[in-house]
């Protein structure tokens, strides 16, 4: 691989939370150590929609998932793959789903939630599934919990390329909307459990994406086409060149974009451009 890098997925933060309330992130920005942009989801931006959009690079009208609902192995090449077929090692610290759409479906609770195959696109995975999730009850695992087994895989198995996909924010999103006190407090947590791993991560030598899979609106929605449901932040640290601030980043170039990075050619099916070079 040319380089390595791990892709932070905070499922369901939109553009104005993340750039209000994250401290860390901006105040990497302003530090200079990173980047951020605005990016555009897929439609629509329901969340499974989002996840295999982000590794294939195509709309939910050509991968097929089309709602939360309607999950199958994806046939199509992704992320995972295409970096496997290379000869690089993944791993993934994720929603079952992502097991489902790039590995094998139905999720098996006992063979899938922890594995590790050579032989297999996803060659490390940790998952968990929010069975039972509702209203009063997130189902959602310690933050820290996930940062802490991705930095895992990464330092003993050597992972070229790494994914973690954690739902806290959207799920509190769902539960008290985004301009609450009780959402402002989660972002900052969230912030300040990310701010701990970051610098080890960067320090083991990789370049780092945190974004999220889409927004949410302030009643807690998503799936929509309002900017509030579609518009979130890609923040970027690395050596990479980017675009001009004001340019506005589409979901689909995020796939193209991080194989460029690890030195990967995008297949075919992967027509966006690369915003990184």
């Amino acid at each position: 691989m040319k380089s390595k890098l791990l892709l932070i997925i905070l499922d369901g933060v939109p553009w104005r939370n993340f750039r209000r309330l994250f401290g860390n992130l901006e105040g990497w920005v302003a530090s200079g150590e990173a980047r951020v942009w605005k990016m555009q989801s897929v439609l629509p931006s329901t969340s499974a929609s989002c996840y295999a959009s982000i590794h294939t690079g195509v709309p939910p009208q050509v991968h097929g998932i089309l709602s939360n609902d309607v999950r199958f192995r994806v046939k199509l090449p992704d992320i995972f793959s295409e970096v496997s077929a290379a000869g690089g090692k993944t791993g993934a610290v994720t929603h079952s789903y992502w097991s489902e759409f790039f590995n094998r479906y139905p999720f098996d609770f006992v063979r899938d939630i922890e594995y590790d195959e050579p032989g297999g696109p996803i060659t490390h995975g940790r998952f968990h599934t929010m069975t039972g999730y509702g209203h009063d009850n997130q189902m959602t695992p310690s933050d820290v919990d996930l940062f802490a087994t991705l930095t895992m895989l990464a330092a003993r198995f050597g992972i070229d390329y790494g994914i973690l996909h954690t739902c806290t924010m959207d799920s509190m999103g769902h539960r008290f909307g985004h301009d609450c006190v009780e959402m402002d407090k989660a972002c900052f947590t969230m912030d300040a459990m990310l701010a701990a791993f970051l610098p080890r991560w960067r320090e083991a030598g990789y370049e780092v994406i945190v974004t999220a899979d889409h927004g949410q609106s302030d009643r807690g929605h998503h799936g929509g086409a309002g900017d509030d449901q579609q518009h979130f932040a890609l923040y970027y640290f690395g050596a990479a060149k980017g675009p001009e601030k004001d340019v506005l980043l589409d979901q689909l170039q995020l796939a193209p974009t991080i194989l460029s990075r690890l030195g990967v050619p995008a297949p075919g099916t992967m027509t966006a451009k690369p915003f990184l070079l």
